[in-house]
């Protein structure tokens, strides 16, 4: 039985990384993407260029590996950043797009290119790497939030829209991932005086949080199993904490949940430094 063929965006670190491992160790062909393409050369899969923010960057890509494979089995959209936590107004117009070019409308685009090549095969999976934060309010990180949220309800829909023609979407919601993605992520563009206190002390909340959270091969085989289900879920949390937030999300009063958030993110207590 031949291999499936598998596409990983975001594929040079972290969540990538691990799930392209996975489904290789699975016996899934595997095309990692990066913008650098091939220069990953460590890796036991193949590295691609392929760039998220742009459509003729991944038409090419695509029709380099329809050309070679014959095939398309999967698509796992994980390319994306986040900025450092900040007041969501420290973001300039220029920057909350930008975060939406790659982590919302860069989804949109690898789909739209993919989905004719599944549609013809009758059949294909499309897996997003959401986040917990696509559930629940994110303070001091809302444009991040607000690109997974949009992921959300483009996946939910766009999964009703395909299941017919052999096609299926879900998401995998992680929370606190040990990766670089807090590290690496750009200072705001629009800093303000008035938040600074909060800026310095949400940094170490956060790196905490990273320090402590999950491996992402916890990520990978969530997505390894979404990508075998038989009956393939909309929604997958990773790891246990995701998982509480989700039932939390599901069942908690609102009241209840919205003091949790100021409680764990300490917001009241900021405020008052603040003041």
């Amino acid at each position: 039985m031949n291999s499936k063929i598998a596409i990983v965006t975001g594929a040079s670190s972290g969540i990538g990384e691990a799930t392209a491992v996975m489904l290789t160790n699975a016996g899934y062909t595997v095309y990692g993407t990066s913008r650098k393409g091939g220069q990953y050369s460590h890796h036991p899969f193949k590295m691609i260029a392929l760039d998220v923010g742009s459509e003729e960057s991944i038409e090419a890509a695509l029709k380099g590996i329809i050309d070679k494979e014959g095939r398309i089995d999967l698509v796992v959209n994980n390319a994306g950043f986040g900025v450092a936590a900040g007041g969501a107004e420290e973001s300039s117009m220029a920057q909350t797009q930008q975060i939406f070019d790659t982590n919302f409308f860069g989804v949109v685009r690898v789909i739209q290119a993919v989905v004719p090549y599944m549609r013809k095969q009758g059949q294909g999976r499309i897996i997003n790497i959401g986040s917990i934060l696509g559930l629940i309010p994110a303070p001091y990180m809302a444009t991040y939030a607000a690109t997974k949220h949009a992921v959300e309800g483009y996946s939910e829909s766009l999964d009703h829209e395909l299941r017919t023609r052999g096609i299926r979407v879900s998401v995998i919601e992680p929370a606190y991932t040990k990766t670089n993605f807090e590290a690496n992520a750009p200072e705001l563009d629009s800093p303000i005086e008035e938040y600074a206190v909060a800026r310095k002390a949400l940094a170490k909340i956060m790196k905490a949080a990273v320090e402590g959270g999950d491996d992402p091969k916890i990520v990978a085989k969530t997505v390894l199993k979404a990508a075998n289900d038989k009956h393939p879920k909309l929604r997958y949390t990773a790891g246990k904490l995701a998982t509480r937030l989700s039932l939390l999300r599901r069942f908690a009063p609102a009241a209840m949940m919205d003091k949790g958030i100021r409680q764990e993110m300490k917001l009241d207590i900021l405020e008052k430094i603040a003041g």
